[in-house]
């Protein structure tokens, strides 16, 4: 006879850890948090044998990973712009 398990054939997906971390390091604190917490539960549910949640928060984790380094590319040409705004500014003040 044979065992069934809980357990859910092939591999578990990719929890996308690596761009999380990236995304927390360089880019978004906040949602580079967020994306490590879901990709860390990608394993555990995969373990459990919820196939659909592990996949599921694999795709959170990868979500809130780019819109992470969306949020941090923003931001960097926001401040460039402000930077230069402000350069061509303070180099035009003296000649008033």
């Amino acid at each position: 006879m044979m065992e069934t398990t809980n357990q859910p054939m092939g591999a578990p997906p990719d929890n996308n850890l690596v761009w999380a971390i990236l995304c927390t390091v360089l880019c978004c604190l906040p949602l580079g948090i967020v994306s490590i917490i879901k990709s860390t539960k990608v394993k555990e549910l995969w373990a459990q044998g919820d196939a659909i949640g592990a996949q599921k928060a694999a795709d959170d984790a990868k979500k809130y990973a780019m819109w992470g380094a969306g949020v941090g590319v923003i931001f960097l040409v926001l401040y460039i712009i402000l930077v230069f705004v402000i350069g061509i500014g303070g180099a035009f003040a003296g000649n008033y």
